[in-house]
């Protein structure tokens, strides 16, 4: 349970890991997308451009534009190779360094994605739903972090945003994801500022955010934020936003909720979710989710 990121020294820090400026598809500068992202409130930002002969293969620098208040982390979107059904891949790596290696003659997607990792980077499988990606081709890149669950651009484009059911599949078969709610803005219009992550870090800087990455000490949101989960005993505590519903997902069909108009705490038994893992979900009256990450329990 120790990827938990409640109780620690630190603080959380809201950031975005996926999204384009006019270093690849985006419409605005690489400041500009900062600016703007700092304005609304985020604490630091990836600009992940596609990682692609079309662009020159870019890894965008932006340490210029870090501050004590805000931060970046150097990343990109890598495409090498085609899944099953003949579409690029699209695989985040953030953390990679600013010389990051254009791709050989050949080299696949699980290749790129364990070089990007072996030089430190965190590794998410990105929006498995809107390009058909199945559940064997994920299990190709044995060194992902996390399954992109929520991309705001896909879900407002395509309806093909959500991917827990994808993920959940890979959890059944005991692979160890976390999960990751991103934008993938390019318009910095509809967008934009739908989906984040709230990471728990000593501090904000770069090295501190990528290492609390790696060991899932973060949640992921739409709207609601987490206060607080404890295991106590047999129960697992919850304090959170107010929430219509308050749900624990497991293995299988194993599930548990709570109903009720605004309520910000819940608890719920883990016996039944002992044998694997589980997870917690934040739903507001009005559609709004908070995520936590998956726990195990061995």
């Amino acid at each position: 349970m120790n990827n938990l990121p409640f109780g620690r020294p630190g603080q959380f820090f809201r950031g975005n890991l996926h999204t384009h400026s006019t270093d690849s598809d985006g419409l605005f500068a690489p400041e500009d997308v900062c600016r703007m992202y700092r304005e609304e409130g985020y604490d630091f930002i990836s600009l992940s451009e596609h990682f692609m002969s079309r662009f020159d293969y870019p890894v965008t620098d932006t340490r210029h534009l870090r501050d004590e208040c805000f931060t970046t982390l150097i990343a990109a979107e890598l495409h090498e190779g085609t899944t099953r059904i003949g579409e690029p891949w699209h695989i985040l790596a953030v953390g990679i360094p600013l010389d990051f290696a254009r791709p050989s003659t050949g080299e696949t997607a699980p290749q790129i994605a364990r070089r990007a990792a072996d030089s430190g980077a965190f590794i998410s499988i990105a929006h498995p739903s809107w390009n058909g990606l199945t559940v064997e081709d994920a299990k190709t890149i044995d060194c992902a972090h996390a399954i992109e669950i929520y991309n705001h651009g896909s879900q407002v484009e395509a309806d093909r945003g959500i991917d827990w059911p994808f993920c959940d599949q890979l959890l059944n078969e005991g692979w160890r994801l976390c999960a990751l709610a991103t934008d993938d803005a390019h318009y910095m219009t509809y967008d934009a500022f739908g989906g984040w992550i709230m990471v728990h870090a000593e501090n904000l800087d770069p090295d501190a955010l990528l290492e609390s990455l790696k060991a899932g000490r973060y949640y992921s949101s739409t709207g609601p934020e987490i206060h607080d989960v404890r295991f106590e005993g047999d129960e697992v505590h919850i304090k959170c936003d107010a929430a219509s519903v308050i749900s624990v997902q497991g293995r299988g069909s194993r599930a548990l909720y709570s109903i009720d108009n605004n309520q910000t705490s819940a608890s719920f038994p883990v016996e039944k979710f002992k044998s694997a893992y589980l997870r917690l979900t934040v739903t507001t009256a009005e559609g709004r989710r908070a995520w936590t990450n998956p726990v195990w329990f061995d």
